[in-house]
C-alpha cells in the first residue's frame, strides 16, 4: 500500500523549519532582498538548527538523516523565501555532497564537520561563461606540477562562492586528454583565500537577491595534489550524478515557492475587499487559487516519487528530470497567478508574491534548463 505520510521525525523537522521560516526569515528577508545583501546571521541560525548536516552521517557532524529530509526543509524555507532555500540547497547538494560522495577519508574529516554545522559554506564551480549547459566545454585547466595542481581559468554563476562563511570551492578542470582525444575533466578543491583565486563582485540579478552568486577566476592557483576530489578524469561524471540528486532538491524548492504563492493568495483573497466583499468570494479568484493548489500538490508528488526511488537505490534520473521540469514550470505559473490575484500590490516588492515572481524564473534555468530536462526524459524513453 502506498503511504505518502511523513514519519514522526520528518514531520517534526517540517514543523521546526516551517516555524523558523515564518518567525525568523519572513519578518526580515525582504530587507536583505532590497539591499541585495547576503543574510549571514540567518544562515548561521540555519546551521544551528542542523539543516546543513541533514543528509550526512553523524561521524562527520551530520544529523544522520536522508536526502528527503533536506528536500522537506527546502520546501518549507521556499514557502517563505527562495534565497535562503537555495543557499541551503547549494551548500549541501553542490558544496558538501561532492566531498561526502567522492572525497577521501582525510578530506571528509577535514571539511565536512564545519560544512555540516553551517559554520562554513562550500561551493561547486562547474559552469563557465561560454559553456552554459554544455559542461563538457570546460576550458579551466589544471596541470600537475610535482605534488601540486596549478589551475587557470574562470567559472560563472557560482552560488555561495563569496560569502563571509565560504571556505571551499570545488571546481571542474581539464587535467589532460583521453586516448580518443576528448577532455579529461577532474574535480579539485580550492580553499578560499588561496593566492591567485579571485572572487568577483556579486552579480546584479533579477531574483534570488539575498543569495550570493559570483564569477570566479584562477590565475596560477597552486593547491596540493591531495585536493583532487574523487578519481582523476571522473570529475564530469561525478558531477552529473550530483546533478541528478540536485534536481530533486530544486524540485522541492520549486514546490515550496508554488505553495507559498497559494498561502499568500489565500490570505490576500480573504482580507482584500472590493465592491463590498472579500475578493475571495469571486469565482474567478477561487478558480485561480484552486488551480494553483492543484499544481503545487501534483508537483509535490513528483518530487516525493523521485526521492523515494533514489532512497531505494533504484534508477531515478528520469523521475528527477520530470520532477524538476514540472515543478519549476508550476512555480512560474503559480507566481504569475499569485501576482494577478494581488493586482497592483503583487507588483510591489513589499509583498512576498512580488519576490516570488522574480525568484521563480531561474528555477526553469538552473541545474539543467527545462529544455535539457525534456531532452533527458526523451533520451531515457529511447527517442533521444
Amino acid at each position: 500500500m502506498l503511504d505518502y505520510r511523513l514519519d514522526e521525525e520528518t514531520e517534526a523537522l517540517r514543523t521546526t523549519v516551517r516555524e523558523f521560516a515564518r518567525e525568523v526569515v519572513a519578518p526580515q528577508i525582504g530587507e536583505f532582498y532590497e539591499r541585495d545583501e547576503f543574510p549571514t546571521a540567518i544562515v548561521r541560525q540555519m546551521g544551528e538548527l542542523g539543516l546543513f548536516g541533514l543528509p550526512f552521517p553523524e561521524e562527520y557532524g551530520g544529523s544522520g538523516g536522508t536526502y528527503f529530509d533536506l528536500c522537506v526543509a527546502l520546501e518549507e524555507l521556499a514557502r517563505v523565501d527562495s534565497s535562503v532555500a537555495i543557499t541551503l540547497e547549494a551548500g549541501v547538494s553542490l558544496g558538501a555532497m561532492p566531498v561526502h560522495r567522492f572525497g577521501t577519508e582525510e578530506q571528509k574529516r577535514a571539511w565536512l564537520p564545519r560544512l555540516c554545522s553551517g559554520e562554513a559554506l562550500a561551493a561547486f564551480g562547474l559552469t563557465e561563461a561560454g559553456g552554459g549547459s554544455d559542461a563538457g566545454a570546460t576550458r579551466t585547466t589544471a596541470r600537475l606540477d610535482g605534488d601540486e595542481w596549478v589551475l587557470n581559468g574562470s567559472k560563472a554563476f557560482i552560488t555561495n562562492a563569496g560569502t563571509d562563511l565560504t571556505e571551499l570551492v570545488t571546481v571542474t578542470a581539464v587535467t589532460g586528454t583521453r586516448a580518443d582525444g576528448s577532455k579529461e575533466i577532474s574535480a579539485i578543491a580550492i580553499p578560499s583565500g588561496t593566492p591567485g583565486f579571485a572572487v568577483g563582485k556579486r552579480y546584479s540579478k533579477v531574483g534570488w537577491n539575498a543569495s550570493d552568486t559570483r564569477e570566479l577566476s584562477f590565475t596560477d592557483v597552486h593547491v596540493p595534489a591531495g585536493n583532487l576530489v574523487g578519481e582523476r578524469g571522473r570529475g564530469y561524471a561525478q558531477f552529473l550524478s550530483i546533478l541528478d540528486e540536485g534536481r530533486i532538491a530544486i524540485s522541492a524548492l520549486a514546490v515550496g515557492l508554488a505553495q507559498g504563492c497559494v498561502d499568500e493568495s489565500v490570505r490576500y483573497a480573504r482580507e482584500r475587499e472590493a465592491f463590498g466583499q472579500p475578493i475571495g468570494r469571486n469565482q474567478a479568484i477561487q478558480f485561480m487559487i484552486a488551480d494553483m493548489e492543484v499544481r503545487a500538490s501534483t508537483a509535490r508528488l513528483a518530487y516525493y516519487r523521485a526521492a523515494e526511488r533514489m532512497l531505494r537505490g533504484e534508477p531515478f534520473k528520469r523521475e528527477a528530470s520530470i520532477a524538476k521540469l514540472y515543478s519549476s514550470e508550476v512555480a512560474m505559473d503559480n507566481a504569475r497567478a499569485a501576482t494577478q490575484v494581488h493586482g497592483g500590490y503583487g507588483f510591489m516588492n513589499e509583498f512576498p508574491v512580488g519576490r516570488f515572481y522574480r525568484d521563480a524564473k531561474i528555477l526553469e534555468i538552473g541545474e539543467g534548463t527545462s529544455e535539457v530536462q525534456r531532452m533527458l526524459i526523451a533520451r531515457d524513453l529511447g527517442v533521444g
